[in-house]
């Protein structure tokens, strides 16, 4: 299982973003972002509130400890809510199956 840093840098790669401009969506320097990444700092826990909400993931995921992606349905409706979490079991059948 990666490390904090590892999995920070790797949710970043995936998102396609630079350092520079996960920095800029933190109000950190890229520096900061350079020093989560290779573990010599820990980022804070508001840091941790804000990666999480950029990639769409827990804390928890971030940190290592367990916890998964998170998928934002805010303004969505039960029946719009109903009808993603429809399509995530059969997608996740469809893995299975493979």
């Amino acid at each position: 299982m990666p490390e904090i840093g590892e999995r920070i840098k790797q949710l970043r790669r995936q998102r396609n973003i630079s350092q520079v401009e996960l920095a800029r969506h933190l109000g950190v320097s890229k520096s900061v972002v350079s020093s989560y990444e290779n573990a010599v700092h820990f980022p804070p826990y508001d840091i941790l509130l804000k990666m999480a909400w950029l990639f769409g993931v827990s804390t928890d995921y971030i940190l290592g400890a367990g916890g998964g992606r998170t998928l934002n349905v805010d303004g969505l409706t039960d029946a719009q809510i109903e009808a993603v979490n429809r399509i995530v079991a059969e997608l996740r059948a469809v893995n299975r199956e493979k």
